[in-house]
């Protein structure tokens, strides 16, 4: 990172205040960029209700929790104990019993300390590999080292190897830190095999950068395929579990719709989307656990607004208008918007309401004295300059070099705004805010890069349809003097070689708290390739994503 990122939550840049006349709105040309509305019926959202609420099931629930802890200490074989956590983790189980399984993680690597002569063939190498890196455990990647070839360079295994190991090796090797380069031929390898296999093998995105919670029910429907007799109980508890947990999702999107009503936003911005549904569906795949009700709503209205001002800056704003706003929120004085037009200053007093609202509501929650809506308002401009940047560049046709567009990309992603309220959020005390964006400031640097690149790989048709100048797939175009299909596998490889970065957080001697946040951050970037993966998933709200909101939030499992 330059050291002018390394700045995003500060004041970089002194703003001059914008002076002149009242604008004649009626001359001014507003662009529209055709979103579709709204799909959601918000009536028979509101009416959301559940009986897993009730207190028997969780009753039932610490019952099966118990028989599963009984089953997990019993499990000797370490291939069997490996299957059996990831397992918990696929079924979004595992935050019931991370104390547990990492206790056992330790167990078993002192045991293989011990006893070094053991040998694992390669679907056990994997996911062990898998697991104990997605612990924190430092694997080398050396443990494949007996399936490369002499100068290490590629994999000398059958091409023809059973699916099972193939997927194993497939998933283990994003896990992969820069510069490993066994794990990334192993990627290669796998892509190139996966892809030409007569066998029915889906060549999809990795676990590792899926959601968690967006994956549960195809995870329960695959084990309950598989029927694992010995797994029932487990089966029994995840079933069970995502009842319960969907219940209070339920609860709190009532509550988001409710406030979206009274708030009276999206009436006065006709040109902006609705999708206040979808980015519940987002701050769920953040955060799913149950505990975490007061932070989800607060990182819901964020994304609301990241939508919306988004909008206002792509779509709606003249540069005049968009240079007060701005301008507004750096100085963060309603009095600033008061020549701009009636929506634009409805936008800005709701942004302003709102997040004074959030920052009272978390110092409320957390039990701090010190200004959250400091911290809020700061981030808040940052991502309002750096939209002004692009409208400056899209308002006068101007292509930015590449590195000049991701070096404003992925503050205009809001990965930012989104990283800074699972900080203030989720953290337990606030010297854990201060100290991790003093000290993991990539982390969220490199969440905010896939963020944009994934979106850019979604949009940039949309975009250049409607007559924007700047993404990062256009930008490499130019760059390289390369066709579409060139610069989005370059954009694409890009996005691998970021999580590479990322995952070398995964090995940090965190506490278990930071290691939270940690992952949480990581979460914004997975729930980012899911929006993204077959499109604009939020200006066209495609398939998958309808799919996956009546999955989550509306459709229970049948616990029978």
């Amino acid at each position: 990172m330059t050291s002018g990122q390394q700045t995003v939550f500060c004041n970089q840049i002194n703003s001059k205040l914008i002076g002149g006349s009242k604008i004649d709105q009626s001359l001014i040309q507003r662009r529209n960029a055709n979103y579709k509305p709204n799909i959601w019926k918000y009536d028979i959202m509101l009416s959301l209700k559940s009986q897993y609420s009730e207190g028997k099931y969780k009753t039932e629930a610490q019952k099966l929790k118990e028989e599963v802890l009984c089953l997990l200490a019993e499990i000797v074989n370490p291939l069997a104990k490996l299957e059996l956590i990831d397992s918990i983790n696929k079924m979004a189980l595992s935050h019931l019993f991370d104390k547990e399984i990492m206790e056992s993680l330790q167990h078993m690597e002192y045991a293989k300390k011990k006893d070094s002569s053991s040998e694992m063939d390669l679907y056990s190498t994997a996911l062990h590999f898998r697991i104990f890196r997605q612990y924190g455990f430092n694997v080398p990647q050396d443990v494949f080292l007996s399936y490369m070839n002499e100068m290490g360079d590629q994999f000398e295994v059958d091409a023809n190897m059973d699916p099972k190991t193939m997927m194993q090796l497939f998933e283990a090797s994003h896990l992969a830190l820069k510069d490993e380069n066994m794990l990334n031929e192993a990627r290669i390898f796998c892509n190139k095999n996966l892809k030409s296999s007569n066998n029915i093998i889906p060549m999809e995105m990795p676990l590792h950068w899926k959601v968690e919670w967006y994956n549960t029910k195809r995870q329960i429907s695959k084990h309950e395929n598989e029927e694992r007799g010995s797994n029932l109980k487990l089966l029994q508890l995840a079933k069970l579990n995502f009842n319960m947990v969907q219940a209070e999702h339920q609860k709190d999107l009532v509550d988001i719709l409710r406030w979206w009503r009274k708030l009276g936003l999206i009436e006065n911005l006709s040109f902006s989307r609705d999708r206040a549904v979808e980015s519940f569906l987002w701050s769920v795949g953040v955060a799913f656990e149950p505990q975490h009700s007061h932070f989800r709503n607060w990182l819901t209205k964020a994304i609301i607004f990241i939508i919306v001002i988004d909008d206002v800056y792509d779509i709606y704003g003249s540069l005049k208008d968009l240079e007060i706003f701005t301008n507004a929120v750096v100085r963060w004085d309603p009095k600033e918007v008061e020549q701009l037009p009636s929506c634009m200053k409805i936008c800005f007093w709701k942004l302003y309401d709102t997040t004074n609202d959030v920052a009272l509501a978390i110092q409320e929650q957390m039990g701090w004295k010190l200004p959250v809506s400091t911290y809020l308002q700061k981030v808040w401009a940052e991502f309002c300059k750096a939209l002004l940047v692009e409208a400056k560049w899209d308002q006068k046709g101007y292509t930015p070099s590449f590195s000049d567009y991701l070096d404003n990309g992925w503050k205009s992603s809001g990965g930012t705004v989104l990283s800074l309220h699972v900080l203030l959020g989720l953290s337990q005390d606030f010297s854990q805010v201060n100290d991790f964006l003093e000290n993991e400031q990539d982390l969220i640097y490199h969440s905010s890069l896939i963020i944009r690149l994934c979106n850019d790989l979604g949009t940039s048709a949309a975009e250049l349809e409607r007559g924007d100048v700047s993404s990062s797939v256009l930008c490499y175009m130019k760059k390289e003097n390369v066709k579409e299909d060139v610069a989005r596998e370059y954009i694409k490889n890009m996005v691998t070689e970021t999580w590479k970065k990322m995952n070398k957080h995964c090995f940090e001697q965190y506490s278990p708290s930071l290691r939270s946040l940690v992952k949480y951050i990581m979460n914004i970037a997975r729930v980012t390739h899911f929006i993204y993966q077959n499109g604009d998933g939020f200006g066209v709200q495609d398939r998958e994503t309808r799919q996956q909101i009546l999955s989550s939030l509306v459709e229970s499992l049948p616990l029978k």
